[in-house]
């Protein structure tokens, strides 16, 4: 028998997003931009767009002329003037996009009952041979809360020697708060576990940045080209992806 290199097994978390839906479905995303924002979300997402762009573009922000061309028509128009505002550093509707992916993170960190769900159910999926742990925008979230908490039992990630993380949103401060981090607190794995970070600097939901300020990550840029730069099929291609899983594998 040859051996046919890793396994790579996907957990199916997304349905527990899905508030109360047994499954998601065509339509049924509760994060679509048709669905409204809660005060809690827009805050949320409002704070995380002023950490990226700085004090600079913010203030330039609030100058802005509020237009709803494209975005929906109920946000804060404060909201609505950052993502005017991240639309002129990330194009192609990069704001919108964050906004969506910041209700889903905030979701996952504010939701202890769903959050438990998602790791159990991401926990379940490791075995004895599980050595790389991919997480990829709200994953990465979902894959560094669970190495770093040490809740699991340690005969379930007692072979992860390696976390890959790609267009991860944890460079952002109101992301780590929302894991319980103070100020100033470096991301941190249990000992052992090497961890590879890949970002590109198109990236909207990153922000186009990496977590070069956590010593313990190796940040290694890319470049995903400019249909998607956030998307998981074109990080999943990329050499610093494969060498990080090769390497662990060796």
């Amino acid at each position: 028998m040859h051996d046919c290199g890793p396994v790579l097994d996907v957990p199916h978390w997304s349905s527990l997003l899905a508030r109360g839906a047994d499954r998601l479905g065509a339509g049924d995303d509760p994060f679509d931009a048709a669905v409204p924002l809660s005060e809690e979300e827009a805050e949320f997402a409002s704070g995380a767009l002023e950490e990226i762009l700085g004090p600079d573009d913010v203030a330039r922000s609030q100058e802005l002329s509020v237009q709803t061309l494209g975005l929906p028509q109920l946000w804060p128009s404060r909201l609505t003037r950052l993502v005017m505002a991240y639309d002129r550093r990330f194009s192609r509707g990069g704001g919108a996009l964050f906004v969506k992916a910041m209700r889903e993170v905030r979701y996952y960190l504010y939701e202890p009952d769903l959050a438990d769900q998602v790791r159990g159910l991401v926990a379940d999926s490791f075995g004895a041979a599980t050595s790389v742990v991919l997480g990829h925008s709200l994953g990465s979230v979902i894959a560094y809360d669970l190495l770093s908490r040490g809740q699991t039992p340690l005969s379930q990630l007692a072979g992860v020697r390696t976390l890959v993380t790609c267009g991860s949103p944890l460079g952002i401060p109101s992301v780590r708060r929302g894991l319980g981090m103070t100020e100033g607190e470096a991301l941190k794995l249990p000992s052992g576990t090497r961890w590879v970070n890949v970002f590109d600097p198109s990236d909207f939901i990153t922000g186009g940045g990496g977590l070069n300020a956590a010593p313990e990550v190796v940040d290694s840029e890319v470049d995903n080209g400019i249909g998607d730069p956030h998307s998981a099929l074109r990080y999943l291609r990329t050499v610093p992806v494969a060498r990080a899983i090769a390497d662990t594998e060796q």
